[in-house]
């Protein structure tokens, strides 16, 4: 008579399966403790703090679930906050990029529409969450900054501190000696006055090439400049932002700033 084989009930030869780790919620460090809501989101690497505190007033952090308005709302540790709906903490290394922005690029994080971004050229080799620092239009080359240092980013981008930037721009047609002149007396366009330092043309037999330095940071404002004196600016580059140049920086590359002109920049 067989015997009777009963299956083996001793320890199973598959190894145990580890339960999954519990993801820790994201809270505000001890460090933030006393920080000001728009200063919080601002090293987050979200914008600059004159942005943040915008984006605060629409609506767009919350505080421990709760929609928080108030700019100068005093972080506590352990607060949750998001903005957008997304979890955020400041981040604990600061990154400084230089870029020399293509054409037909968007100067911001995103674009809802698909079209390339700054963020694109970076092709995912920076880990940390990092914001251009003021803008250029998509048709407009040069240089840019790109961090997550949102102190420098409201110091360079407050009209108070007139950081120094020059464009090189290519007309549609050639530029009157007394339409240069009227520029560099400055112009009165519809918001306000278009003060410049200098303009010259950078090649006196090209009359449709001018260069010309400026402080002022409103939208589209050298574009503008050209317009209310009926030329099209085909081309417009940025060769000079705050000491910086396109030197060893071709369009499209960017490197990181050195230690020195991070400190120029903070102090210029």
């Amino acid at each position: 008579m067989s015997k009777d084989r009963r299956p083996y009930k001793g320890r199973s030869s598959q190894k145990p399966v580890p339960p999954k780790p519990v993801a820790r919620p994201i809270q505000a460090p001890e460090s933030a403790e006393g920080m000001r809501l728009n200063k919080y989101v601002a090293h987050a690497g979200i914008c600059s703090r004159r942005q943040a505190a915008e984006h605060i007033k629409e609506g767009l952090v919350s505080v421990n679930g709760a929609i928080e308005k108030s700019p100068g709302y005093q972080v506590q540790t352990g607060d949750e906050i998001r903005f957008k709906g997304k979890l955020i903490a400041p981040e604990k290394r600061l990154v400084y990029i230089l870029m020399n922005k293509p054409k037909n690029t968007i100067t911001t994080v995103r674009d809802d529409r698909g079209r390339k971004t700054v963020m694109d050229a970076l092709q995912g080799k920076i880990k940390e969450r990092i914001f251009p620092v003021g803008r250029l239009d998509r048709n407009t080359t040069g240089l840019l900054l790109l961090t997550n240092d949102g102190n420098l980013a409201e110091k360079i981008m407050h009209p108070r501190h007139k950081m120094k930037k020059v464009y090189n721009a290519i007309l549609n047609r050639p530029v009157e000696p007394e339409d240069l002149e009227r520029i560099r007396q400055g112009l009165e366009l519809e918001d306000g006055a278009a003060p410049v330092n200098w303009a010259e043309y950078p090649n006196p037999k090209k009359k449709d090439e001018v260069a010309l330095e400026i402080q002022i940071g409103r939208n589209r404002i050298v574009r503008r400049i050209f317009e209310h004196l009926n030329y099209e600016v085909n081309k417009l580059d940025r060769v000079y932002l705050g000491g910086l140049t396109k030197k060893d920086l071709p369009r499209g590359f960017w490197r990181h700033l050195t230690e020195r002109e991070v400190r120029m920049l903070k102090h210029f």
